[in-house]
């Protein structure tokens, strides 16, 4: 009978394994996008946590506050790479029941 609960256990290991993989491909096809400065700068992120692309508004270049630009670039990416963060959170969580695995990236 243990014989059969192990095998059991392997068998949703591996289920759980091919939908952590499925899951993790398919968020690499999702993007989050997010801003700073009233949208004078955008940020995109991909599911693979790299920053895609940034736009800048060209108001927002201003010589004498080059530092308040750079800050907005660090808000944004920071709150596109959360945003992402949370969506991975909620779909891992739709596989392992809310278990919290070590070792997961997310």
């Amino acid at each position: 009978m243990a014989g059969m609960n192990m095998q059991q256990m392997m068998k949703q290991a591996r289920k759980m394994q091919e939908q952590m993989v499925a899951m993790q491909e398919q968020l690499a096809t999702k993007t989050v996008e997010a801003s700073a400065g009233g949208g004078m700068v955008k940020v995109s992120v991909n599911g693979n946590m790299q920053l895609e692309s940034v736009t800048i508004d060209p108001d927002a270049l201003d010589p004498e506050d080059v530092e308040m630009l750079q800050d907005m670039i660090v808000a944004a990416a920071n709150e596109a790479i959360r945003g992402m963060g949370d969506i991975a959170n909620r779909e891992m969580g739709a596989i392992t029941g809310g278990m919290n695995i070590p070792g997961m990236p997310f």
